[in-house]
């Protein structure tokens, strides 16, 4: 896509891209870490329980080929005896396996690709039967990095393997001087000592390889500024639609807070532009609350409302401000505002008190106590 459009893929993967990938079985790997886990962790094993293991062999073989008379002449024993000495040696060489198993697991877990599954990967295509397809992937860059590192593996483990022998070679000369089964120990463990020093070459290989599988892991999944925004548009819906669906939101909202505004205890204004409905039951609020608020239209409607169902209505403009400005619907007021609030309050309180009041405009308060910060 980012061919045919002429785009570069500038911009880096997305968690959804990220996520699709590893659903796919595309995730950072790198061979040479997968084969330096299972080299080191195969000659450990047998450093550590190679004697064991030889151990058990001889036993088995002994065993296998000491036969009875009567074994001998009978066609049924051969197998039996075959099939004992399979088990056994599954036996001995399943701690092996295991090994062998976690090691090629340890790989991708250490890149931070976790376990991953995935049944399209290990899905049949046609497409890699392709030769054409193969040719190109062989002279392709990545096809070049592979060679070069290929050649670089052999420099590598190539100087280290005659840099081990030419000092070991003494020791590989006096073998034949050594009894059979002292010689044979002995060979074991220069074999197994080899296969470790040799092995620990690719940790060099693996320290080169790593970061480029990451850095190349990353590069592939760049998406281009288009892919991105579609992206966006599949996640997060059409910006049409997501905008009709905040307008209904922001109606609803507005309708279940003007349902609000008959049960405000006083309506303060400023008195063109803000309306604020506040609050107040004192066995239940530790301090009066904001109900309603809006500007122009809203602020229109806030105080139509209120006339229709008799709340007072002050005309307060440097306290209409100061609520509308800090604090929000369902919040309580500001510390600072309560000595302005508390008088608009009580002087409402006052006024309701006379029997049959009933307000025949809006209510004017003189110059109340607002902090400068509050000042708006």
């Amino acid at each position: 896509m980012a061919e045919q459009s002429g785009q570069e893929r500038t911009e880096s993967a997305t968690p959804r891209r990220l996520q699709q990938a590893r659903d796919k079985g595309q995730i950072a790997n790198s061979r040479e870490l997968n084969t330096l886990f299972m080299l080191m962790l195969a000659g450990s094993a047998l450093w550590v329980a190679g004697p064991y293991a030889a151990h058990q062999m001889e036993l088995m073989i002994k065993s296998s080929l000491h036969l009875t008379r009567e074994q001998i002449f009978d066609p049924t024993a051969m197998p039996a005896l075959f099939k004992v000495a399979i088990l056994d040696a599954l036996g001995v060489l399943a701690p092996f396996f295991v090994i062998m198993i976690i090691a090629a697991v340890a790989g991708p877990i250490a890149l931070g690709g976790g376990l991953n599954f995935s049944s399209e990967a290990l899905a049949f295509k046609w497409d890699k039967l392709d030769p054409i397809q193969g040719m190109q992937k062989i002279f392709a860059w990545r096809g070049v990095v592979e060679l070069l590192k290929a050649l670089f593996k052999f420099l590598i483990i190539g100087t280290i393997a005659i840099v081990f022998l030419y000092n070991q070679l003494d020791s590989y000369l006096h073998l034949s001087e050594e009894p059979v089964n002292q010689g044979i120990g002995h060979t074991a463990e220069l074999l197994v000592l080899g296969f470790l020093v040799i092995a620990s070459a690719m940790f060099l290989i693996a320290m080169i390889d790593v970061p480029f599988q990451l850095w190349d892991y990353q590069q592939q999944l760049k998406m281009t500024y288009q892919e991105v925004k579609d992206e966006n548009k599949d996640t997060e819906g059409n910006p049409q639609v997501r905008g009709r669906v905040r307008k209904m939101q922001r109606d609803i909202a507005q309708r279940r807070m003007m349902a609000e505004v008959p049960k405000a205890d006083v309506i303060v204004t400023n008195p063109e532009h803000y309306s604020v409905a506040l609050k107040y039951d004192q066995n239940a609020m530790a301090a009066p609350v904001v109900i309603a608020k809006g500007v122009d239209l809203i602020a229109f409607q806030i105080r139509t409302i209120a006339r229709e169902h008799n709340v007072p209505i002050v005309m307060a403009p440097p306290l209409a401000r100061a609520l509308h400005h800090t604090t929000e619907i369902n919040q309580p007021i500001p510390h600072s505002l309560y000595l302005a609030v508390a008088q608009v309050l009580a002087y409402v309180f006052q006024l309701r008190r006379k029997r049959g009041w009933q307000q025949r405009g809006d209510l004017k308060m003189g110059k109340l106590p607002i902090p400068d910060d509050m000042q708006f």
